[in-house]
């Protein structure tokens, strides 16, 4: 914050120096340049535009694009109509205002004695053009965006093909880390898999102005990716740390490494600032301050059962009858996407593969019948509601129907789940905690054990030098047994509990990456159908997710 105000100050002082002398020249009192909102009414008499623009100088962050718009309509007073002389004065007004103000050169003139300057149509369709990519681009940094949903981590509450609008004003609008990008894409040039679209020779410090709420529990919201501050390019859809508890560190950021099984190399390691990380969308299960813990797949807020959202969907078990699989129409019937669904031959699943399930499952009714290799009937995984679950029971396809469940205390076995540290932490995705999740000003109590819960915080997030050596605790090079948390932390989930990358796997996402929140869905595309089998899903258009 302290960086950004300096910033604005250097560019602003000789801006209103520039644009007091600006005034002087068209025959205002300099000082007026000075004195808030009285300065814009009086800089409209200058540039003789109509009073009402006065209005738009009043709402926040429109107001943004309204000076960029008077300062390109001073340069135009001083018969400035060449494309780079407005653009200069936009981009550079701590220059261009000076300049035109103090130079001998330069004389202001009313629009009854300049010369008109006629604009090819080259010209004006560029202006036409700018005018369209600054005002968008505002819109889209400060009050909404629009978004596709691309997985299926937060159905059936949003469905992959779902186009909504995100609101960045409900919980303030951030002022960007990277302000000096390519319009309308996120971190990669158009046509490139690797070349960035933004500069990081200006950064801005994290700022967020007021909103209209906070994060409250049930949310859905927008926000950056925690784990993608550092990508392998070749490899951007997996988390880079889950890619080193895998392969280790130096094979990772060897970019010539190509992962067993796997075709890619590795490719070069890049960082990303907080508002070019991937973004994502979740449920906010829990705010700064709460203690979650989830028992059996229920998820319990401060010792009390939390409500589960309307759509909530897990992971079952699926035996059917012997080649019997479910035809398009079916699937639709009974709301099952394709990607909900996985079948497979039992020539995939050896005896040991079965063992492995019922050995880290409760028992299930399957697990009394012993089969053989094959003898197994038709396997597989299907996501569904439990509203969708109790009927697809009763279909003379299946033969069994049962919820995966990990028995409390059994470890995730790849050791995905955070913190990452199965001999202290066996937690899994349904058994899980209990964890406090951290509030700003909070205190706590700092050991060997719990430091690995908030290590990437004191480290990443908040910037501090973390070192662990003969048992201590040093935070920038001073042992110490307790840490103040300087933001507010949220956990996420997605609805589709058993098909969501979300805190469970990479742990707190912290204030300064919330983005928004969903507004409305303007379209619904289902990816598995075509226009006749009713790919546009028309019940979804201009539906509130919740």
């Amino acid at each position: 914050m302290q960086n950004l105000l300096i910033f604005l100050i250097i560019t602003a002082i000789p801006t209103f120096i520039g644009l007091m002398k600006v005034f002087e020249k068209a025959g205002q009192k300099p000082f007026l340049a000075l004195i808030p909102f009285l300065n814009a009414w009086i800089w409209l008499e200058v540039i003789e535009k109509p009073k009402w623009w006065f209005l738009f100088v009043l709402i926040p962050f429109i107001n943004v694009f309204m000076l960029l718009l008077m300062l390109v309509e001073t340069a135009k007073a001083f018969n400035k109509n060449q494309l780079w002389e407005q653009g200069l004065a936009a981009i550079a007004p701590f220059y261009y205002m000076p300049y035109l103000g103090f130079s001998k050169n330069e004389t202001y003139q009313t629009k009854a004695i300049r010369v008109p300057f006629k604009k090819s149509k080259i010209r004006e369709w560029t202006d036409a053009i700018i005018f369209a990519v600054v005002a968008a681009s505002i819109i889209r940094m400060f009050i909404f965006e629009a978004y596709t949903i691309p997985t299926p981590s937060m159905e059936k509450s949003m469905l992959v093909g779902d186009y909504l609008f995100v609101s960045k004003l409900t919980y303030g609008a951030r002022m960007p880390n990277t302000p000096i990008a390519f319009p309308f894409v996120h971190h990669t040039m158009p046509f490139s898999k690797t070349a960035k679209s933004f500069v990081e020779w200006i950064k801005f410090p994290y700022y967020r102005f007021f909103g209209f709420k906070q994060v409250k529990n049930n949310d859905i919201v927008v926000f950056n990716y925690p784990d993608g501050d550092t990508v392998a390019l070749n490899y951007q859809n997996q988390s880079y740390y889950a890619l080193v508890r895998s392969y280790g560190w130096s094979q990772v950021n060897n970019p010539n490494f190509i992962p067993p099984g796997r075709q890619l190399p590795m490719g070069k390691v890049i960082a990303r600032p907080i508002d070019k990380r991937e973004n994502y969308i979740k449920r906010c299960v829990a705010i700064a301050g709460d203690e979650l813990e989830i028992i059996d797949q229920q998820i319990f807020i401060n010792g009390k059962k939390a409500e589960n959202p309307k759509e909530l969907q897990y992971q079952y078990f699926l035996i059917t009858q012997p080649g019997s699989m479910f035809s398009k129409s079916e699937l639709k019937k009974l709301d099952i996407n394709r990607d909900d669904i996985d079948m497979y031959s039992s020539t995939i699943f050896s005896p040991g593969y079965h063992s492995y399930i019922t050995n880290n499952l409760l028992p299930l009714t399957y697990s009394d019948t012993a089969f053989t290799e094959n003898e197994l009937p038709n396997l597989g995984m299907i996501t569904l509601s439990e509203k969708m679950a109790d009927i697809l029971k009763k279909s003379p396809k299946v033969k069994h129907l049962e919820r995966v469940i990990y028995k409390k205390g059994i470890a995730n076995p790849d050791n995905d789940i955070f913190p990452h540290q199965p001999n202290i932490y066996p937690w899994n995705q349904d058994n899980f905690g209990p964890l406090s999740i951290p509030a700003r000003g909070e205190t706590i109590a700092l050991n060997t054990d719990n430091i690995h819960l908030y290590k990437r915080i004191i480290e990443v997030y908040e910037n501090h030098d973390l070192e662990l050596r003969d048992g201590k605790i040093r935070i920038d090079g001073i042992e110490s047994n307790t840490y103040t948390f300087a933001m507010n932390y949220y956990w996420m989930m997605g609805d589709n509990r058993h098909n969501s990358a979300d805190s469970r796997f990479w742990g707190f996402v912290p204030e300064d990456h919330v983005s928004g929140t969903p507004l409305f869905i303007w379209m619904s595309l289902d990816k598995d159908l075509s226009l006749t089998e009713g790919k546009i899903r028309f019940e979804r258009t201009f539906k509130v997710p919740e």
